[in-house]
């Protein structure tokens, strides 16, 4: 039944394990995760937006009690502290010219390992692409185990569909997600958008969402391009 009333509120985001949809497109990355021992400790994970590389941390994090921070926060942290147990580091190549953050972040790198502590960092692009200034901190991540979410398959981009669906608390027939996976950008931030803009129609039109006005929507999106 479509919402009655246009409210733009926001989607509250499932980050359990149960509502990770796992395909080939993401299977090794998932593995790795869930290995919790990597080589030298740590991991590298990396993927394009919306791949699910902060739902994977925030699993991670789940079965290891592990601390997630966004590493431009690092500069309000305390090191030694979150040296004390596992640590997720989201968001590294923000960090890219940066030179007093990515000393904290070398800080933390040392100081976790030699804790005997596991730490996982994630970005988009490959490490080799952080163009991380500081040569012994880009070093450090040039040595982690790397692993990478890929692009979506037609599974993987059908069940990301529905869960942002589900997380703006919306349920439009399968027919809906079937041909936006045929018919859409193959993207996971193609995906976000796309849900987005079908919730605001919806809510501004009063009205369910159907295939039809997913034909309407991308039609639009193809003639303004």
């Amino acid at each position: 039944m479509a919402r009655q009333l246009s409210f733009d509120l926001p989607a509250m985001t499932a980050l359990g394990r149960e509502d990770f949809f796992v395909s080939p497109a993401n299977a090794l990355a998932v593995a790795m995760i869930s290995a919790r021992i990597w080589p030298g400790g740590k991991l590298v994970l990396t993927g394009p937006a919306g791949a699910g590389k902060t739902h994977l941390a925030h699993v991670w994090a789940s079965e290891t009690g592990a601390r997630i921070i966004e590493a431009t926060a690092l500069v309000e942290a305390d090191i030694p502290e979150l040296a004390a147990g596992p640590v997720a580091v989201e968001d590294v190549p923000l960090l890219a010219g940066d030179d007093a953050r990515q000393a904290l972040l070398f800080h933390l790198h040392n100081l976790t390992l030699a804790n005997g502590h596991p730490l996982l960092l994630t970005g988009r692009a490959a490490p080799g692409f952080w163009d991380l200034s500081l040569p012994d901190l880009q070093s450090r991540v040039d040595a982690a185990q790397h692993v990478a979410l890929d692009p979506p398959d037609d599974a993987l981009l059908g069940a990301v569909l529905a869960k942002l669906f589900v997380d703006r608390q919306l349920s439009p027939g399968p027919e809906v997600i079937s041909y936006l996976v045929k018919h859409m950008d193959r993207s996971f931030e193609a995906a976000a958008r796309t849900v987005a803009a079908l919730d605001r129609i919806a809510l501004d039109e009063k009205r369910d969402i159907t295939r039809a006005l997913a034909v309407r929507l991308l039609s639009t999106q193809a003639g303004a391009a």
